[in-house]
């Protein structure tokens, strides 16, 4: 299966602020799998470094993760993280040119 769209966003929580970005970062998740055009959104932590996070998300096309940038729940999580994180996410896209092994 190709994917249109690959994306990879590195959220950093302050210090003391690791598990409410957490549990916040994983609400978006649970929302996020449900909008169409999204084939996969993986959230990951860093083994050795607490409060590093990466999402590794994957999407039908760019209107699909437009439409994903404008929701509601993502909106939402901005607006509640904004002052627990160190900086602002770092999103990166990318074209993924191998195939997707979807089990």
């Amino acid at each position: 299966m190709k994917t249109g769209l690959t994306v990879i966003a590195y959220v950093t929580a302050k210090a003391g602020h690791e598990d409410e970005v957490r549990s916040a970062l994983l609400e978006l998740v649970a929302h996020t799998r449900n909008e169409e055009g999204c084939i996969n959104y993986a959230l990951h932590e860093s083994q050795g470094t607490s409060g590093e996070f990466a999402i590794y998300e994957n999407w039908k096309d760019a209107s699909c993760l437009d439409a994903h940038a404008k929701s509601g729940h993502l909106q939402d999580f901005r607006r509640k993280t904004a002052h627990l994180l160190e900086h602002p996410s770092e999103i990166t896209a990318w074209r993924m040119v191998s195939e997707l092994d979807i089990a």
